[in-house]
């Protein structure tokens, strides 16, 4: 396959080669959309086969009255199959789900060159993966980009960030390499450090931490909780592990709150990994 270039329509990614896998972190819904609108803008401007695999909390009726605000005959391109939704089940099944997968992919991309497109453009919200117990979300990327190794195909994930823990917004970003943040209608780069070990991991959040506004107000204990805290802790598990009440915990976390300027813990979470 020849290594055509794409244009993501997503800012600070640019032209992407085929099979390349894009990640996209939002804050509210409405980054959501913006940023769906400008990938599959740009998929249907270069006669791709679209598929987005719609969040649970979202309808298809609802985005499609959106995105016909946004991308010229919106309307058209969706009664012609060129844009078409799915639910999450279909695209992110928790049955089988490598299987099912590697089917659903397989099949997107035939269907596409059989329909003449010059390729597929897929895209789904993946929070759930990312909250899982087990490996399913390294699976499944694993099944991803499998599918997409030589095939004319682009995917986007994309990951709520008020949903997610620190230490899983850095393994994602790690493992998708073309990775944004769209925070309340303004696109920020998203850089991330390799790590091998759960040492480099630890060393990474903390030197993340270090340099937000406000980190130098912290004591000591505080900024130990924040390392707690951006692995996703609670705080009877930093009271557990530093030998401290649950209370002296909460008091802590509203501290480093304060001290941050934050809204909520969220918040001091997005501070760190995707900084203003």
């Amino acid at each position: 396959m020849p290594q055509t270039l794409r244009s993501s329509g997503i800012p600070f990614l640019d032209d992407v080669p085929w099979g390349s896998h894009l990640c996209v972190f939002y804050e509210t819904q409405d980054d959501l959309i913006e940023a769906a609108a400008r990938y599959f803008e740009q998929g249907l401007d270069s006669n791709e086969l679209c598929v987005w695999a719609l969040p649970a909390a979202i309808s298809a009726d609802d985005v499609a009255a959106r995105l016909d605000h946004q991308i010229s005959d919106f309307d058209r391109h969706l009664a012609d199959g060129r844009m078409r939704f799915v639910t999450q089940t279909e695209w992110f099944p928790h049955e089988a789900a490598t299987a099912l997968a590697e089917s659903l992919w397989s099949g997107l991309v035939d269907e596409a060159l059989t329909r003449d497109h010059a390729g597929l453009r897929a895209g789904g919200d993946a929070a759930w993966l990312a909250q899982a117990s087990d490996d399913s979300a390294a699976r499944y990327d694993g099944v991803i980009a499998q599918r997409l190794a030589g095939r004319p195909a682009l995917a986007l994930s994309t990951y709520d960030l008020t949903a997610s823990r620190g230490g899983d917004v850095l393994d994602i970003a790690r493992r998708h390499g073309l990775t944004v943040a769209r925070r309340r209608r303004e696109w920020q780069p998203f850089e991330t450090p390799s790590w091998s070990t759960a040492a480099d991991l630890e060393d990474a959040l903390a030197a993340m931490a270090a340099s937000i506004p406000g980190h130098d107000l912290l004591t000591d204990r505080e900024r130990m909780v924040l390392r707690f805290l951006l692995r996703g802790a609670s705080s009877k598990e930093v009271a557990r592990d530093l030998g401290i009440s649950p209370r002296t915990a909460d008091f802590h976390r509203a501290n480093i709150i304060e001290k941050l300027g934050a809204r909520n813990t969220a918040d001091v979470i997005r501070r760190v990994l995707i900084r203003r």
